[in-house]
């Protein structure tokens, strides 16, 4: 009995040692990715200073969720605290105290951080959504520097974002969840030529890129990868017909956005789809986002 104790503690033993060298190798192994330098060029956007470029900046940075990261006065939030994957805050954009504008010396490191995640320092951005932002044209590029460089100081102490164990082993093992965006933006790749606005499905696409973080590249929705228990699966948008759509109607949709009612007087948590984003959208923007649902080709719920 005591010579079978023995071999079940030694390959415990064994096991426990195997689990600790693996946590270990993820945990240097994502220091790596987190600590890594990118060399970019300096990129050139022309940043205007006239009130109805900086409210129009104001403008995208309040429907593409930029606000509802970073507030109202730009003065940073706590987005999400889940032990099983760490901090997730978003900075203070601004010059006063704990801002990191100070840290900005250049047009080019805003640009640098919008459109390619990457820290004046060189280093990539945790959880900063750039991959969105790597699409936006110039001049709404530019409208929004402008915008930010105009907030007031706001005094407000902000810790960076922080992952945890878990967290770092799921940005290990899950290839779909993208915590460095830096890493899957090319950087050196020819600009993307952004649409004419217009109510077009390409226009539509162009400012819906933050959609597809929760509906997937497809927009066929589904359990979106390594949020967390509990939240909720995102809808398919596709025109498939085992999608579940709210709506159904152009005056449905837009009712959905501006209000986060749905047809049956549903009120739709923003917490989960953030029509409060949405809402400061157009009517022209809104119509062009719907005319792109519409030319979605079905694809399955869960498809991504």
């Amino acid at each position: 009995m005591q010579k079978i104790l023995k071999w079940i503690a030694i390959i415990l033993g064994v096991l426990i040692g195997l689990v600790v060298l693996a946590v270990a190798g993820m945990y240097i192994s994502s220091e790596g990715r987190l600590n890594r330098v990118y060399q970019l060029k300096d990129e050139a956007v022309k940043i205007p200073t006239d009130a109805d470029s900086i409210a129009y900046g104001k403008h995208i940075f309040q429907f593409r969720g930029c606000e509802a990261c970073h507030g109202e006065k730009l003065e940073g939030k706590v987005y999400l605290s889940d032990p099983a994957l760490g901090e997730v805050n978003a900075t203070n954009l601004t010059t006063g105290q704990g801002g990191v504008a100070v840290d900005y010396k250049s047009d080019a490191d805003w640009v640098r951080s919008i459109r390619h995640g990457v820290r004046p320092n060189g280093k990539g951005m945790l959880f900063m959504p750039a991959y969105e932002f790597y699409f936006l044209s110039e001049k709404d590029l530019g409208a929004v520097i402008a915008y930010i460089q105009s907030a007031p100081p706001a005094d407000h102490d902000q810790p960076v974002s922080q992952l945890s164990v878990t967290g770092r082993v799921v940005m290990t093992l899950v290839k779909e969840v993208v915590f460095i965006p830096a890493e899957i933006i090319p950087h050196e790749a020819p600009r993307p030529v952004a649409p004419e606005p217009g109510h077009t499905a390409a226009y539509g696409e162009y400012l819906t890129y933050s959609c597809k973080v929760c509906h997937g590249p497809g927009m066929s929705g589904g359990k979106i990868p390594a949020f967390p228990e509990g939240w909720p699966s995102a809808a398919n948008l596709t025109t498939s017909p085992d999608r579940y759509q709210p709506y159904f109607t152009e005056e449905g949709f837009v009712q959905i956005l501006r209000t986060g009612l749905t047809r049956h007087g549903r009120q739709i948590n923003p917490a989960y789809m953030p029509w409060s984003s949405y809402k400061f959208m157009t009517d022209d923007e809104l119509k062009a986002t719907w005319v792109y649902l519409q030319a979605l080709p079905p694809k399955e719920f869960g498809q991504r």
